[in-house]
């Protein structure tokens, strides 16, 4: 399982660089007796109460980037605190990435508020996607009503100030959604390859590809 560690501590004070020290290498040693495969070590310094810290951008890259499985920490609080921690464990596990505790001795175990708080987030989330969904199909359902042809609104389609149809391998989409990958994985797969996509427009040419079988 491929793995990131990640220290921190709050301040740029050089006393602390002992402690940052110390962190990597005990959670190197972890690493190596759960068989996590480390592919960076990230240090930060920093308060836990932001979330504008350079290393936690950078390891939510790695997440995107190099296929990261889970993420090593000293204790939760490594990880943020208050808000900060919250809204960073909802992207990780939006990731489905684990997080593994020193503290723990393994898996993170959260406490009951801190579930029931991501489980509130997830939710609204949940809501506030179906509702931004529903709005856009409304809106579409009013234009079309009112003559709109959304077909034509692809340049090469009878429209010459349409956009362009982007270019994307349809055989790699539908390679990656028969691996069981989400329509929201694949376009965040091929951002990763330079295809500047949607989930989407990811959704839409796997539609139009099964149409035509």
């Amino acid at each position: 399982m491929n793995t990131v560690i990640y220290c921190r501590v709050s301040t740029t004070k050089q006393t602390q660089e002992t402690s940052l020290a110390r962190q990597e290498e005990e959670l190197l040693s972890a690493a190596k007796a759960w068989n996590l495969t480390v592919v960076n070590v990230i240090h930060d310094q920093a308060s836990g109460y932001e979330l504008d810290r350079p290393g936690v951008l950078e390891m939510l890259d790695n997440i995107k980037t190099n296929k990261i499985e889970s993420v090593i920490i000293q204790d939760e609080t490594r990880l943020g605190r208050g808000n900060a921690k919250i809204a960073l464990l909802h992207c990780l596990n939006k990731e489905n990435v684990k997080v593994f505790s020193l503290d723990h001795n393994g898996e993170l175990e959260l406490s009951e508020s801190d579930s029931m708080v991501l489980s509130i987030v997830s939710m609204v989330e949940e809501y506030q996607r179906k509702l931004h969904n529903l709005k856009i199909k409304r809106g579409m359902r009013r234009a079309v009503a009112k003559g709109y042809h959304p077909e034509k609104n692809l340049h090469g389609n009878g429209n010459a100030l349409g956009r362009e149809r982007k270019d994307v391998p349809i055989e790699e989409i539908v390679r990656l959604r028969n691996n069981g990958l989400t329509f929201a994985e694949i376009a965040a797969t091929m951002r990763g390859f330079g295809y500047n996509v949607s989930k989407a427009t990811v959704h839409r040419r796997f539609q139009d590809y099964t149409q035509t079988l």
